[in-house]
């Protein structure tokens, strides 16, 4: 089902993460008229920050009506606070949709990246011809959302989606053991004692996730490996979803998908050994289409329509 995007408002979304301040302002057609970044640190006060940044934004792009911020962490349903966050600490049980409402004066609201960047790639990206879908992000954690029918489905607490909890081997390893940016560097690192011919080695000081992605651009054998490898199993964990849904569509994004087919044919290729046929044979695997303004735009969209 194709989705009509458009609604009338003007709305400003604002992912919030762990060093970096992310928006999307959306036109009253429902398109992605403008974009902004700002260095962020929690431990600084976020409303303060967010208020200089909004001040900021207002003045390039008038008409603003509503704001939505993403966040990492778990939103309560009930009261629509930070319940926890893992990466900013800071945010648990803050209301900080009630803190940037009061300095812009704008109704605001408050949703979890992962659902946020779920609704922003149904609506304006790689899900917008789907009626169900299934996001999966690889960063800096790894998260997961639904929509079902057109609607985020949270579960009953506001919980579901927890993307990077689900066990992959009997012994119980996480998927985020193995697949957020943190522990992808720390295998390659390991590997790399072993290993001295990559071109990682040549590097000076630490390395990350943007060296390894860029070095498997380059068709270095061992950053191409820990790539698949770490795309196998993300297909292992799809494949459950495959197996219990069977949804339409199961989109991917996040900053490790930078990395394209080095990732994605890895995801596919595991989750069609491990899904049952028929499951597999009718969901659509696919990269994100929005990149890193995914949750923002998904934000400002779920704002305008609330």
């Amino acid at each position: 089902m194709a989705q009509t995007p458009g609604h009338g408002k003007r709305s400003l979304g604002i992912e919030v993460s762990s060093s970096v301040l992310n928006s999307v302002c959306l036109d009253e057609g429902g398109t992605i008229a403008k974009t902004f970044r700002r260095n962020f640190n929690a431990s600084a006060g976020t409303v303060e920050q967010m208020d200089a940044f909004i001040a900021e934004i207002r003045g390039e792009f008038s008409g603003i009506e509503s704001i939505g911020v993403a966040v990492p962490g778990l939103i309560s349903r009930d009261t629509r606070r930070v319940a926890f966050s893992a990466h900013i600490p800071e945010h648990s049980e803050v209301d900080l949709a009630k803190g940037v409402h009061e300095v812009s004066g704008l109704p605001t609201i408050i949703e979890n990246d992962a659902n946020a960047a779920a609704y922003g790639e149904f609506r304006l990206g790689a899900g917008r011809e789907s009626r169900n879908i299934f996001y999966a992000t690889l960063g800096s954690g790894v998260g997961g959302a639904f929509i079902f029918d057109g609607e985020i489905w949270s579960g009953k607490s506001g919980f579901a989606g927890e993307f990077g909890y689900v066990a992959i081997n009997s012994e119980g390893m996480r998927l985020e053991d193995v697949a957020s940016s943190a522990n992808i560097v720390r295998r390659t690192r390991s590997r790399m004692l072993q290993d001295s011919t990559s071109s990682l080695s040549s590097l000076e000081g630490e390395i990350g996730i943007t060296d390894i992605v860029a070095a498997a651009g380059t068709e270095d054998d061992l950053a191409q490996m820990m790539l698949s490898r770490t795309g196998e199993y993300v297909g292992t964990a799809i494949a459950s979803v495959i197996n219990l849904l069977n949804i339409e569509t199961i989109v991917i994004g996040g900053e490790l998908m930078e990395a394209g087919h080095h990732v994605l044919d890895a995801v596919v290729s595991r989750a069609r050994e491990l899904s049952f046929g028929p499951s597999f044979a009718s969901t659509r695997i696919v990269s994100g289409t929005l990149g890193r303004n995914a949750a923002a735009a998904g934000a400002a969209l779920i704002a305008a329509e609330n």
